[in-house]
């Protein structure tokens, strides 16, 4: 896999790039971040999308206003997509241009089963995060001969459309979350080779 250059090297060799050159100008090829630095950077700017999504057009147009619904089945119902639909097709998009890092929305309490965790980095990630609020867990897998730096995030109900969705869907195992709770989690991985 030498051929396939980590994010993580090509984000700091550019970000060396863009600076002013100066006397200490570096010329390593080393990355700039480290794994860890890199995921908690990339899902930053995750979690700050997918809040405001939540936050300024999900709960305001469907709760606020209510001049929408929110559904799964948006395409047919002429409604607007949930914030979990949108990070996953956020998600597809990034895995469709780049092997460099993948991400995906997680919850022991999934609505939709395919989004239950499979791998046990994934299970101890998500179990951590919901027994310790706050916190995130980051750990180390190989996967398909690829070894992975696994970093887990909580996902927060940062609104009250996240809870009356999950509270009231049919399909959901968990109808008791409140606003602040950690419903599940975002799993993101960096290929370390």
């Amino acid at each position: 896999m030498e051929a396939r250059s980590s994010l993580a090297r090509i984000l700091g060799l550019a970000l060396v790039a863009a600076l002013p050159l100066s006397g200490s100008a570096q010329t390593s090829d080393e990355p700039l971040f480290t794994p860890k630095q890199l995921a908690d950077m990339l899902h930053l700017v995750m979690e700050s999308d997918r809040t405001v999504y939540t936050r300024v057009i999900v709960n305001r147009l469907t709760l606020q206003d209510q001049v929408i619904t929110a559904s799964e089945h948006f395409e047919d119902e002429q409604a607007l997509a949930l914030p979990a639909q949108m990070f996953r097709f956020g998600s597809e998009m990034v895995a469709s241009q780049t092997d460099d890092f993948s991400y995906s929305l997680q919850s022991l309490w999934a609505v939709n089963k395919q989004n239950m965790p499979r791998t046990d980095v994934e299970k101890a990630g998500l179990n951590y995060i919901a027994e310790n609020p706050g916190e995130r867990y980051y750990g180390e897998e190989e996967l398909g001969g690829v070894k992975y730096f696994t970093a887990v995030y909580p996902d927060i109900a940062v609104a009250p459309a996240c809870v009356n969705c999950h509270n009231d869907h049919p399909d959901s195992p968990r109808r008791d979350f409140e606003i602040g709770e950690v419903m599940g989690g975002v799993v993101l991985r960096i290929p370390l080779e």
